[in-house]
């Protein structure tokens, strides 16, 4: 959704064999030695051959790590390309270690993750298995799994603990903050030699002309939304009504689910509705640069509220669509004859704010500045600019964003930046962001190492020779 700087895709290619080595479970099979009835030993007892059962090999609070954890995370970065000939078992289990003491903390810390928001996330995974596999039957089958019951009682676990792990997580370093002098001091500590090289980047501007939507359309979705709410406050599910209504396909599959706090990058007319609500309140239609919405607020937990949404975006007409066209068309033309410069053009003329007022440039939804590194670069927006030359601006481009709705922008590069050695001032933002991640890589070694002292640990016999980065024999 638009609403976001950026929607992260739900799952990649390899989801399927990821999944197999996170829940298949490994069989122990009891073997016993047969004594051939033509040999007459003398009386003795005849025991069992001793095999190596799957057993807990640590502790951590209340979480237990089992000798096969370890050969599913071999499989699991395996079927991921990664090379694991190098990675010993203790250096396996230090890993485990880590991720329990994330989830065990965030139980003490009283974080919680609703039943409700496991199970949505397990819904749609099954879903995709299912549409994948063919069947359920066939992904149990696949799992080898004997009953849908028990399948979905292992993923429901493994969901609800990633979830714990990556909220303490994110609780950890969340008020880590870096400053300049400390940016400053990162950057000086760097040996010449080691100072990090940033691939070849541009500087991208564009122009942006929305269709204009009649008022007679914008009342025809406020009246439709109002009688969703009412239909909602008699009864009806939200939750189904955005899957099918919401015009905001990212969250469509989730009933329009969001939980958001103060920083997530919403829209700010979003978050002042969101955070004005109470629990089980349903907002009146307002309007954003995306369309018109309503929220309804499920929980409210500290500073993040859990939320269902149904945008919906008022349809524009063809003649709007042409009129739009041919106003971006004059706007290109008077550029190219030298009437107005392309960045006074974006500030007087181009209907996307948050571009307009810097002169159309747009910014980095991943680092946050303005620099594009070419091979990091979206792959719309890099065939659109790549074969470009200095001072040239595209033809109107019809971006026809089921989301968003339909505009027509153009673009121009308004810098080339080669590959090269990082420099303080020309790449302070990322280098800024490197410091950060230094500082919040401490704070999590902190953290361990004093929740390491505080939480219940055991190890295994076999394991209390490794060589642990943490203390985890103490």
């Amino acid at each position: 959704m638009p609403l976001k700087t950026k929607i992260m895709k739900f799952i990649n290619s390899r989801f399927i064999l990821t999944m197999v080595v996170a829940i298949c479970s490994i069989c122990s099979i009891n073997s016993q030695e047969i004594i051939k009835d033509s040999v007459k030993p003398k009386a003795k007892s005849v025991l069992p051959k001793k095999i190596k059962i799957d057993g807990i090999i640590a502790t951590v609070g209340d979480y237990n790590i089992l000798d096969s954890d370890i050969d599913k995370t071999y499989l699991e970065l395996s079927s991921q390309g990664y090379s694991v000939k190098d990675i010993t078992r203790c250096q396996m289990l230090s890993n485990l270690l880590d991720d329990k003491l994330y989830a065990h903390q965030a139980v003490q810390d009283s974080i919680t993750i609703g039943d409700g928001e496991v199970k949505e996330k397990m819904g749609e995974q099954i879903a995709y298995m299912v549409e994948q596999l063919g069947s359920m039957d066939k992904v149990l089958q696949y799992f080898k799994k004997d009953n849908e019951d028990e399948f979905r009682a292992e993923l429901f676990d493994i969901i609800k603990t990633n979830k714990l792990t990556a909220e303490m997580k994110r609780k950890i370093v969340d008020g880590v903050e870096i400053t300049p002098e400390e940016t400053r001091t990162f950057f000086k500590s760097i040996p010449t030699k080691d100072l990090p090289v940033f691939g070849a980047e541009m500087e991208v501007a564009q122009i942006v002309v929305a269709p204009k939507v009649t008022e007679e359309e914008k009342q025809k979705v406020i009246k439709r939304l109002k009688e969703i709410k009412a239909e909602v406050l008699a009864g009806a599910s939200f939750k189904t009504r955005a899957v099918i209504y919401t015009d905001d396909r990212a969250s469509a599959p989730s009933g329009g689910f969001y939980k958001i706090n103060r920083k997530t990058q919403f829209v700010k007319e979003f978050k002042d509705v969101a955070f004005s609500l109470a629990e089980g309140e349903i907002s009146e239609p307002f309007e954003t640069e995306y369309g018109y919405h309503i929220i309804m607020v499920e929980k409210i937990k500290g500073q993040e509220v859990e939320l269902r949404h149904i945008l919906m975006i008022p349809k524009v007409s063809a003649e709007a669509l042409k009129e739009a066209k041919e106003k971006i068309t004059l706007i290109k033309k008077r550029i190219e004859d030298g009437e107005i410069t392309f960045a006074d053009a974006a500030r007087t003329m181009s209907d996307e704010k948050e571009t307009r007022a810097n002169g159309g440039v747009l910014i980095n939804p991943q680092t946050q500045d303005t620099h594009f590194e070419l091979t990091k670069m979206d792959p719309t927006l890099y065939s659109e600019v790549s074969n470009l030359k200095d001072g040239a601006i595209t033809q109107p481009i019809l971006d026809d964003d089921p989301r968003a709705g339909k505009k027509y922008k153009i673009i121009t590069v308004t810098n080339r930046i080669n590959e090269h050695t990082a420099d303080y001032a020309g790449d302070y933002t990322k280098i800024k962001d490197l410091a950060l991640k230094e500082k919040q890589i401490k704070a999590i070694a902190k953290w361990t190492k004093e929740k390491i002292q505080e939480t219940y640990i055991k190890i295994n016999a076999d394991y209390k020779d490794c060589s642990f980065a943490n203390n985890w024999v103490k």
